[in-house]
């Protein structure tokens, strides 16, 4: 099976995957904003709401998906506010027809404001909390953050695709090539690697009550992996310098209640910004032969997105040419 082929996922097969586990709905599939995954929203016959994931074929092994599973209940026990698989006959994992999935309780909610000081104070707490439980061992089959290898493969991916216009490609690796050595130079020192949430933005935060931060739940553990505990917090910071260390200040003074903060790892926050923009790249060229991808991200393809990426590398350059953020003790 191709890394992209949903093809053989249609209704029918979606349906008899959820029934083959005692789950029978009786609504119709309502499609969620997915692009790796299949997800599907769904009321059931004991009139339960429910949520059901397919994982993209030959991304991940069953030990992978099983560490994220295992990862969410152990925080669960820990009465961290995460959303976990449901377990049936003590399995969370399943498999129909070559496709694997699992199936979690439907949450609604409002997403996380990001300039809300009162919210990310109560995000410092959780992930100080969160850090405590999980810097106690590393995932033995989930990826470790690499950047030289990231880079590296991301580049490799970008070299072999058609999309990127003949007159902007000097220009684009040139700049790709200096923000990665840029990235690297800062990674002078090594930093304790902990099991993390791995892609903590505002989006995969629901407040499940308005303005009651401590009513939030941390959703889609689908990228955990181990790596420095502040790839969880600087994708929460937003605005201009200042801005940003108010909002830094604000998360890592709470986080501290709970969980020691390493405030050399602040140095890595405009590397894994350069880190997560490569990787984005690279991840939809990669996807591009699914079907889904053409249709839902046709900017890709236009000649002004890479010459956007080529500017948007250079104000990281910038950024890196910087001094990092920096708290005071």
């Amino acid at each position: 099976m191709s890394t992209f082929d949903f093809s053989n996922l249609g209704p029918d097969q979606i349906l008899d995957a959820i029934e083959s586990i005692g789950i029978y709905p009786e609504s119709g599939l309502l499609a969620l904003n997915s692009y790796e995954n299949r997800v599907y929203q769904f009321t059931a016959d004991d009139r339960r709401k429910y949520v059901v994931k397919f994982y993209r074929p030959n991304r991940w092994s069953d030990e992978q998906i099983q560490e994220e599973h295992d990862f969410a209940f152990e925080l669960q026990q820990q009465d961290i506010p995460v959303v976990p698989p449901l377990k049936f006959n003590e399995q969370s994992l399943f498999h129909h027809n070559g496709h694997r999935f699992c199936l979690y309780q439907s949450l609604g909610g409002r997403m996380f404001e990001l300039d809300n000081l009162d919210q990310l104070e109560w995000l410092g707490r959780l992930l100080g909390r969160m850090h405590k439980v999980s810097q106690s061992r590393q995932f033995s089959y989930r990826q470790t953050i690499n950047f030289e290898q990231e880079f590296n493969d991301s580049v490799s991916t970008l070299k072999g695709l058609e999309l990127l216009p003949d007159y902007l490609k000097s220009t684009f690796f040139h700049d790709l090539s200096m923000m990665t050595d840029l990235c690297l130079e800062k990674l002078t020192q090594s930093h304790q690697i902990i099991r993390l949430h791995g892609d903590c933005h505002a989006g995969n935060i629901l407040l499940q009550r308005d303005d009651l931060a401590s009513d939030a739940v941390l959703v889609d553990l689908d990228d955990c992996i181990n790596g420095p505990a502040i790839q969880d917090l600087w994708m929460m910071l937003s605005g201009d310098r200042q801005n940003q260390l108010l909002q830094l200040d604000t998360m890592v003074c709470a986080y501290e209640e709970f969980h020691e903060f390493n405030h050399n790892e602040l140095v890595l926050i405009e590397p894994l910004r350069a880190r997560r923009m490569v990787n984005y790249m690279a991840w939809i060229a990669k996807r591009w032969q699914d079907p889904a991808f053409p249709r839902n991200f046709s900017w890709f393809a236009t000649d002004k997105y890479w010459e956007q990426q080529v500017l948007a590398m250079k104000e990281q350059i910038s950024a890196l040419s910087e001094p990092s953020l920096k708290l005071l003790p």
